[in-house]
Formats: structure tokens, C-alpha cells, sequence
């Protein structure tokens, strides 16, 4: 435990019910507000959190709502996607959190803190697959682009859904709230490729509408949410770059790859990330081709 009393920002949120506020939070950001209300709204978090407005498709008056805002998407070509066969790339705008190898079951939260990945994927059987494999968090600020896509080329073919509390995933839970990530609900895609089968876990969060995904209507923070795990009748074939889905305000993304898998570039804790720039290797097998991208 990391020394001295929890902060009164920890007391607060944890007297916070804080799935219903998140769902309510979600439920403003998709109202249609007069323009007189919203687009200084939009305005003035775009200030507050630097947001970048010469990379956003739309200025800000084209959007109806919050959550269009807030899931707006870049002007084509501005994320250009590592070129590389083989270059491992960021699914998401955002923050390294932690990196490295999986021992013992255990991936790294924080300093002081660590938390298993049979418990984030709540399954000890596909955990074990990989044990000595490495792991990577991303965390999306509240200006940053929040569309989450693929890291390598695949397909997914089966998915999992998690409920789960709805802690921050800001430094006060990650530095305060024990198995934050496993604890906290998340939508796992399982991404099987030429080199094997990776994972890249959404992980809710306080304020978090929903998670969603391109290849099922599920989506995340539903009264009375249930787990569930489900294979795809028809796989959904993704390219390095492609849209997976995307988090209705923002969170945090962890990928999970298995022994052999990946060798890492020169990253660093707090380093910054973008889009489609090479974190690393990615060893597909070459003597077969990689999937073609999904046409729908």
C-alpha cells in the first residue's frame, strides 16, 4: 500500500455511485442541446483540456452533440500508419502507463501496485496463454482523440464483456485503487493473426458513457449488464490502423500479447503516443499473407 492517508478525492468518488452517474453522464453527452448552450460547452472543454482543434474533420459548430464532439474524428491522413510488415503499432492517442513482460500472472498497475491478468480477463485459462508474454497500458486523456483501432492485422473472432465498477482511471485510481483494471468493467477484442492471438482490452471508467465496438451492437454500462463471451459467426477482418471502436469519454486501452510475440521499440513509461506510430515488432509468421482489410 503506498504510504500516508488516501487523498479526499479518493473518499469522494467512493462515495459516488458511480455506474449511474457515468450512465447519466452518458445521457447528457448524447442529448441535443440549443446551440447557444452546447457549442459554448464544447468551447470551453476544448480550452480547459487543449483540446487541438487544426486536427479535428469538423470545426466545432458542425456538431449536434457532446459525444459527437467528443468522438470526432481526425482530417484523413494525419495519423499515417507505420509502414513496416511487421511494426506494431498504437491502436489510440494517448499516454504509455506501464510496459512489460507478464511473470507470474501479474501485469504492473503502478509502482507498488500489480494486478493479474487472469483477473482483467476473468478467465485464468486464456490468461495462462500469456504467461511471459508482454503488456502494454495506454492511457486517453480527456483531449485526446478517443476512436480506438487495431495494432496489428487480424481478425477478431471472438470478443468478451466484463461489468465491472467504474473507478478513474486518472492518477488518483491508478495510484490509489487496488486491480484498478480488474476491477473496473472492460470489452476485450481477441485478435487472431498470422503470428497468433493478441488481446486489446477497453477498460471503462468514471465518466465513461459507453464503450462501443464496429463488430457488435453490445456496448458497455448497461443497467443490469451481464458477462458474456461470444464468438463471431463471421470473423471481422481488421488491417494495422483500423477502427475497432471507440470510448464514449475517454479511458484507458491495455494490450496483451503473447511469449515471442513482440519486441518493443524504445518506449517509456509517460512517453506519449499516437495513432498508427511503431511501438515495436510484431513476429507474424511471412510465409502466409496477412488478412485483407474489412470492406464493410
Amino acid at each position: 500500500m503506498p504510504p500516508g492517508g488516501k487523498p479526499l478525492g479518493f473518499h469522494l468518488l467512493s462515495l459516488l455511485p458511480r455506474n449511474l452517474f457515468s450512465r447519466l453522464c452518458g445521457r447528457i453527452a448524447d442529448t441535443r442541446l440549443p446551440a447557444w448552450l452546447l457549442q459554448p460547452l464544447i468551447r470551453g472543454f476544448a480550452r480547459v483540456f487543449g483540446v487541438d482543434w487544426s486536427e479535428a474533420a469538423h470545426p466545432p459548430k458542425h456538431y449536434q452533440t457532446f459525444n459527437e464532439f467528443f468522438t470526432r474524428s481526425l482530417k484523413p491522413g494525419l495519423r499515417p500508419i507505420a509502414p513496416e510488415t511487421r511494426a506494431l503499432v498504437s491502436p489510440v492517442d494517448g499516454m504509455v502507463g506501464e510496459f512489460g513482460t507478464i511473470r507470474e500472472g501479474c501485469l504492473i498497475q503502478a509502482k507498488g501496485w500489480d494486478y493479474t491478468a487472469a483477473d482483467l480477463l476473468a478467465n485464468p485459462e486464456r490468461a495462462a496463454r500469456y504467461e511471459g508474454g508482454e503488456f502494454m497500458t495506454i492511457y486517453l486523456a480527456p483531449h485526446n482523440y478517443h476512436r480506438i483501432h487495431s495494432m496489428v492485422a487480424g481478425e477478431v473472432r471472438e470478443f468478451a464483456y466484463e461489468p465491472g465498477d467504474l473507478w478513474t482511471v486518472s492518477p488518483l485510481g491508478v495510484n490509489w485503487v487496488p486491480r484498478l483494471f480488474a476491477s473496473n468493467e472492460r470489452l476485450t477484442s481477441y485478435l487472431h493473426t498470422f503470428g497468433g492471438e493478441c488481446a486489446l482490452v477497453k477498460v471503462g471508467a468514471t465518466v465513461v458513457g459507453r464503450i462501443r465496438v464496429r463488430y457488435n451492437e453490445l456496448f458497455s454500462n448497461c443497467p443490469g449488464a451481464v458477462r458474456m463471451q461470444k464468438t463471431l459467426q463471421v470473423p471481422f477482418r481488421v488491417e494495422r490502423g483500423e477502427e475497432l471502436g471507440r470510448f464514449e469519454l475517454g479511458s484507458t486501452v491495455i494490450l496483451l500479447f503473447q511469449p515471442g510475440q513482440v519486441n518493443w521499440d524504445s518506449v517509456s513509461v509517460g512517453q506519449p503516443v499516437r495513432l498508427g506510430m511503431a511501438l515495436g515488432t510484431f513476429h507474424y509468421d511471412l510465409e502466409n499473407v496477412e488478412p485483407k482489410a474489412n470492406k464493410s
